[in-house]
Parts: C-alpha cells; structure tokens; sequence
C-alpha cells in the first residue's frame, strides 16, 4: 500500500506560479512512477505529467509543456509539481498518482496503482 498526500493547491491569477507537493509513505517511493493528473469539474481526468521511478525521464500533457516541470525527491519520498503561467483552464483538482515500475512510465491514469486525496487549484481570470 502506498499512501500520497497532496499540498499546494489554492486560488491564483492568471500568470502565477504555483507548487504542488505530494508525499508518499507505505513502500518504496523509488519503485514507483509517479504521474500528476487533473479533473475539471464536469470534464475527464487528464494527464499533465508523469516522472519515471529513479527521476531519468518525464513525459508532459500538451496542455502545459513548457508552463508545468514535474520533479521528484526520492530521499524525502515527495514528487513536485512547479506550475508557471497559469490559465483559467488550469483549474482543476490535481491528484498525484503511483504505478509500480514493471514498464515505462504510461499517461493512462487507468494504470495507475494509488491515488491521492486531490488538491484545488483555482486560477482566476
């Protein structure tokens, strides 16, 4: 069992920054990939991104390559997501997700293992 936690949501302007954390618990971070996903309400979950287990590779969503770095800490077992230039169309609930590392990292957030809580970000226009 892996248990992720996710911080760093909150309400912002168009153009601001912001940094989602989520840390995980229960096995070893380092076997997992670790995928950042997003629902806006009334709308299907959606891939923004995706780091493998040991950090080497990262995959973006085209919505927000070159605005959104996924990045991870396998000493504090935390993956970040550093949003800048934020949109309107930014908002969502942003879930952190875990897929044990048996293949390359996937943007199907039906294969993913574990699941966050979820964390708003509101971008306001």
């Amino acid at each position: 069992q892996v248990l992720l936690v996710e911080s760093g949501g909150g309400l912002v302007q168009t153009g601001d920054s912001l940094r989602l954390s989520c840390a995980a618990s229960g096995r070893t971070f380092s076997n997992y990939h670790m995928g950042w996903f997003r629902q806006a309400q009334g709308k299907e979950r959606e891939f923004v991104a995706v780091i493998s287990a040991r950090g080497a590779s990262t995959y973006y969503g085209d919505s927000v390559k070159d605005r959104f770095t996924i990045s991870r800490d396998n000493a504090r077992n935390t993956v970040y997501l550093q949003m800048n230039s934020l949109k309107p169309e930014d908002t969502a609930v942003y879930y952190c997700a875990a897929r044990y590392n048996i293949e390359t990292p996937t943007t199907d957030w039906r294969r993913y293992d574990y699941w966050g809580q979820g964390t708003q970000v509101t971008v306001s226009s």
